[in-house]
């Protein structure tokens, strides 16, 4: 590869390093080619990227933003990234490892910390943005409708309260 080439590799890898949220780098060794067809098509309709990397020239895009060691980067890489704060992009990539055995994660980065497998896996199986708002908004709403609830039934049992001794008393009239 030309110098240039790998410049301006470098400089596309700074401008992913900078806007993405997070990034997975795994090991693709074993993966065929329509296997990986597959996961970026799966993994671009959710909104992130998987491309292959150059361990070194990962290496010099991300060293300023992460705690990276080149120790970190052997073997054939593959990099997820991940441009919104929502982890739903890697259940997609757990689900086809889970179904393939394969790629191998090796390590992450999630809000310029370096996360290892497990951490990756644990992210991923949170549910996606929009549920979480969903379950905020009914968590918070929950107290209100008990209030609400209680105080509607306080307010029923006084109305029969009332009505049955209303009732009584008419009865007692035409006695």
């Amino acid at each position: 590869m030309k110098k240039d080439q790998k410049v301006f590799m470098i400089d596309n890898l700074n401008a992913k390093v900078k806007q993405a949220q997070g990034v997975v780098l795994s090991d693709y060794s074993g993966l065929k080619v329509d296997q990986i067809n597959e996961l970026r098509r799966e993994i671009k309709k959710a909104g992130g990227e998987f491309e292959v990397v150059k361990n070194n020239l990962f290496y010099l895009a991300g060293k300023d933003q992460w705690q990276i060691a080149k120790e970190d980067l052997q073997g054939a890489t593959v990099a997820l990234w991940v441009y919104e704060n929502d982890p739903s992009i890697l259940k997609i990539l757990t689900n086809f490892i889970k179904k393939n055995d394969l790629p191998k994660i090796k390590l992450g980065f999630w809000d310029k910390e370096k996360i290892l497998p497990e951490r990756i896996n644990q992210l991923a199986s949170l549910p996606n943005l929009e549920k979480s708002r969903i379950r905020l908004v009914g968590f918070l709403k929950s107290p209100f409708y008990q209030l609400v609830g209680n105080l509607n039934g306080n307010l029923l049992k006084l109305a029969y309260l009332l009505q049955a001794r209303k009732d009584q008393l008419e009865g007692g009239e035409q006695n």
